[in-house]
């Protein structure tokens, strides 16, 4: 744990007790300050108090007598409507800041060198996230990982010369982090989502472009509108920027063709890394967060070599287009994190021959954008409340069924795919859907998942060591 000394001294109010809340106030009181923390989760609250941090009902207290109020980043802010607590933040007049925002000035007090690397974007940050982390940590850097993708960056051991810290940061996390200057900040995309929490989408968009315009050193995926004009912006105010793509070449940057990434200069375009042959890393998706992660490793000291390595044996995230193995030719994959259209577009892009189980809790919009996927969709399982939307729009398109349920999607998908003469037909469980009709959180439905295809007789896992989060 890293000790907030910072705020040594000082009163601090605290609202949010889930796990980041908990570390956050542990840390403030290991650096000397006096936190008065709360939750309206009673049962929040209780665990606090067992584990020694003093509680008390903040509604009930004078924020005048608090030097800053620190907010768990799953608390509204500023929309559909400010948390009360914030209300009482803003009428005494004080700072409402994230556990982001601490470790950035902690670690700008102790005056540490430049080794921070953020990581934002609406899809695919988790995976670029770790996927860096995987490539230095094979190259022998000390790294700490953390942020949105599970750890706290306060629970990180302590801030050290010699560590590199790549964080995740979440859109509510960059709205409470005013001071986060990454050494370097990586912006991946922005597409719609999130928009109950920020209002618009030129709010969304203008959050996660404060990470890139902060940071020393830029690297941007410019293959939506929001990311080009932000890079271009960036760059013509005279920002380092890296730009990258998967849809176009570059005369500058790095960029994709298939699964080959190219980097590009004023002395013309080289091959630089074949990703042909790394399952974890399909799809044009993958391809992103790999050129990505090239220029971050790149600008950190790391050879071609060493970069091509750490690609070689990455073993992905769970519930991330996750190949957990196969059953005769048919391979099945996990992709509960495609939570939305946008995130299931890419894993359907990354194969050719689909048995495809979706469904749960729609998102706005449902799966109108995955038209283009459907002709390499051999049949769709249908699962949750989802299910009757998505057969309207699947229409006489694609052959579908609703399954109603995740096991008996399985089960029939499994039947169809072992028929299928293609070499390599897959089972895909990319929902476009939330999760909460059937499952508490998408782990859950991945867990559940992962559980049944591990039960059926002559499944060959492939699953060795994935990297997962801490929550």
């Amino acid at each position: 744990m890293i000790p907030v000394t910072i705020k040594s001294g000082k009163n601090v109010a605290l609202f949010g007790l889930g796990g980041s809340g908990m570390v956050t106030a542990q840390a403030l009181i290991a650096g000397g300050a006096s936190v008065s923390a709360y939750d309206d989760n009673r049962d929040s609250v209780l665990k606090a108090e067992a584990a020694g941090i003093k509680t008390c009902n903040l509604r009930e207290c004078d924020f005048r007598n608090f030097d800053m109020l620190v907010l768990a980043p799953g608390v509204p802010l500023t929309h559909p409507n400010p948390h009360w607590s914030v209300e009482l933040a803003k009428s005494a007049e004080i700072e409402i800041i994230g556990d982001i925002e601490l470790f950035c000035r902690q670690r700008q007090q102790m005056a540490k060198k430049n080794n921070l690397i953020a990581i934002t974007g609406t899809n695919g940050k988790s995976t670029t996230t770790a996927l860096i982390s995987h490539v230095l940590e094979n190259a022998g850097r000390k790294v700490e990982m953390g942020g949105n993708i599970g750890r706290a960056v306060l629970d990180f051991d302590d801030i050290e010369d010699d560590v590199i810290y790549v964080v995740e940061v979440s859109s509510y996390q960059i709205d409470l982090s005013p001071g986060l200057n990454a050494d370097i900040g990586i912006l991946l995309n922005v597409s719609p989502d999130h928009l109950d929490r920020h209002g618009t989408m030129t709010n969304y968009a203008a959050i996660k472009q404060s990470l890139v315009t902060k940071s020393k050193a830029a690297i941007i995926g410019i293959d939506d509108e929001f990311s080009f004009a932000i890079a271009d912006q960036l760059q013509s105010s005279g920002g380092d920027v890296t730009k990258v793509s998967v849809h176009n070449k570059l005369v500058s940057g790095i960029y994709a063709e298939g699964r080959e990434l190219y980097l590009a200069n004023r002395d013309g375009s080289r091959k630089i890394v074949d990703l042909g042959t790394i399952g974890s890393l399909r799809g044009y998706h993958n391809a992103q967060n790999a050129c990505v992660a090239w220029v971050a490793c790149s600008k950190c000291g790391l050879s071609e070599k060493e970069i091509q390595a750490g690609f070689s044996n990455f073993p992905g995230l769970i519930d991330r287009m996750e190949e957990l193995g196969s059953i005769g030719n048919v391979l099945i994959v996990n992709d509960s994190k495609g939570t939305n259209a946008d995130a299931t577009d890419m894993a359907l892009g990354s194969f050719d021959r689909v048995y495809w189980i979706a469904g749960g809790l729609a998102k706005d919009g449902g799966i109108e954008p995955l038209k283009r996927h459907f002709a390499k969709i051999a049949k769709a399982y249908l699962i949750g409340e989802a299910a009757p939307n998505f057969a309207g729009t699947l229409g006489e398109n694609v052959e579908f069924e609703i399954s109603g349920t995740l096991d008996k999607a399985l089960v029939h998908a499994l039947e169809d795919a072992r028929g299928d003469e293609n070499p390599e037909p897959v089972i895909l469980m990319s929902p476009a859907c939330a999760s909460f009709d059937q499952f508490s959180s998408y782990a859950e439905r991945g867990r559940y998942f992962r559980q049944l295809v591990g039960q059926i007789e002559g499944f060959n896992s492939r699953t060795c060591s994935r990297i997962h989060e801490r929550v």
